[in-house]
């Protein structure tokens, strides 16, 4: 863990030798433990000598280890061994005395061929996973980003079949190695592997490129004096108000909140927890890996105690015990907080293997049992007691001021009932198996849809913009 001290003599690292192809005007930079892993701080961009080496000499008030990787920039363009593959993250102890490091950068993932071919090979299930957008808008934030998007194995067959959904952050590293900055997750082969197995019927997972530059601004709803942060609300209301009422009008989901779940490591654990307490009604399960929870530790304690948890939502969190003095015990004190708040334990999962670390390897290695945990499969589904949720599909056509229902076949005396945000029934309709709803007389805003069938329920946020 690298830890502030008071000052000591400084730490230079110099480049002796990069790869040949790297572009003349290219800036160097050092991406790590120290900056939050932005591989574009231009706090840490090395300074070109005349002799062709690099240099960076590091703030003085640092002290303690250093992980850290070369980038040129973006993880894209990150240092890799001589087949252009991931290495692991280099590590250096800093202490009190001066010193010099002296390093060498074997190859660049994307090669560093002024033409920008790429020489890593895609490790994406195909055509499971896509690009879905790569400038989706996010009118929010005034930004475009990348969107990923893994279909289940049966989808295009299964014509009828709808789907859960999962969304994740830090798009980049859930399904190729040459887009992350150090490995993968996986999610594609995991998911298709359950479902080869019978294990699992599907899920559709919905992936959100960080924003480079701006991942810790919009990561955190709450500013932190020293790395920035604050744009959290907008990316979280970009998630609900836009992302996901997409999704679900242009593909077969499941669009009820009990089948809806958010996941994200490190700030994106942070993200995740913030966004299933301010959208209870639009996420039930909540994947929280290596959560920084230090980085806003106060505004987030606080408004888990102003916004209880939905009692139904599941949260599983799991940390390595030694990625930092504080990561295991603040992911503890936030499961007793929720559990404190209204959580039952049942929906509380909490593990600290001793071998985790804050890196893609651990995340990718611990998501088959989160998954399973989170959507119930096998044994945990047979023990959850009470009525199943209603498998049901609601989207709205904002131009046509329609919401389109659809109910699984032979549902019978079924209901739709929508709600304003004071709580009162603001339209109530029986439904069929399929029903169209006319709600243009609806002001824009948020409400809570409802449809009941029997003992079965379902319900999720509704947005009217």
């Amino acid at each position: 863990m690298l830890l502030a001290a008071r000052s000591n003599a400084q730490t230079t690292i110099r480049l002796t030798q990069v790869p040949a192809q790297t572009p003349k005007a290219a800036t160097l930079y050092l991406a790590g433990s120290c900056n939050n892993w932005n591989p574009g701080s231009e706090a840490y961009a090395f300074t070109k000598t005349s002799s062709g080496t690099y240099q960076l000499t590091l703030p003085a008030t640092l002290i303690g280890t250093l992980d850290f990787k070369i980038t040129r920039g973006t993880w894209p363009t990150a240092e890799a061994d001589a087949q252009h593959q991931d290495i692991a993250n280099r590590q250096y102890v800093i202490d009190k005395k001066a010193a010099t490091l002296e390093l060498q950068v074997a190859s660049w993932k994307d090669s560093g061929g002024a033409s920008g071919q790429v020489a890593c090979t895609s490790t994406a299930l195909k055509p499971q996973v896509q690009v879905l957008d790569s400038a989706f808008e996010m009118p929010q934030l005034q930004r475009k980003r990348r969107i990923w998007l893994y279909l289940p194995l049966d989808y295009a067959a299964s014509s009828n079949k709808r789907y859960p959904v999962l969304y994740l952050h830090d798009g980049q590293n859930v399904f190729d190695a040459c887009t992350g900055f150090s490995g993968e997750w996986g999610v594609d082969e995991a998911l298709s592997q359950l479902q080869q197995k019978a294990l699992d019927t599907g899920s559709i997972v919905v992936a959100v490129d960080n924003g480079g530059d701006q991942r810790l601004n919009e990561l955190s709803p709450w500013r932190n004096a020293e790395y920035g942060g604050g744009q959290g609300d907008q990316y979280v209301d970009f998630m609900v108000e836009t992302l996901k009422p997409y999704i679900d009008a242009h593909y077969r989901t499941l669009t009820g909140r009990e089948f809806t779940g958010i996941a994200g490591s490190s700030m994106g654990g942070l993200i995740s927890t913030y966004a299933a307490l301010k959208y209870p009604q639009v996420y039930s399960k909540v994947g929280v890996f290596s959560p920084a929870f230090w980085f806003a530790k106060q505004p987030l304690f606080e408004y888990v105690r102003q916004h209880p948890a939905n009692p139904g939502t599941r949260f599983y969190f799991v940390s390595g015990t030694t990625e930092s003095e504080t990561m295991a015990p603040l992911m503890q004190a936030m499961r007793d907080s929720l559990q404190r708040n209204g959580v039952p334990a049942a929906n509380l999962a909490y593990s600290t293997p001793p071998d985790g670390k804050h890196a893609e390897w651990f995340w990718k290695r611990e998501f088959p049992a989160a998954y399973s945990w989170l959507y119930q499969l096998g044994a945990a589904s047979n023990s959850d007691k009470g009525p199943r949720p209603l498998p049901y599909s609601a989207a709205l056509n904002q131009a046509q001021n329609q919401l389109a229902l659809q109910l699984p076949e032979g549902t019978r005396k079924a209901r739709l009932e929508i709600f304003d945000q004071a709580g009162r029934v603001v339209l109530k309709k029986k439904a069929r198996t399929r029903t169209g709803v006319a709600v243009g007389h609806l002001p824009k805003g948020n409400y809570l849809l409802r449809v009941s069938a029997g003992k079965q329920t379902g319900s999720q946020t509704l947005v009217k913009r």
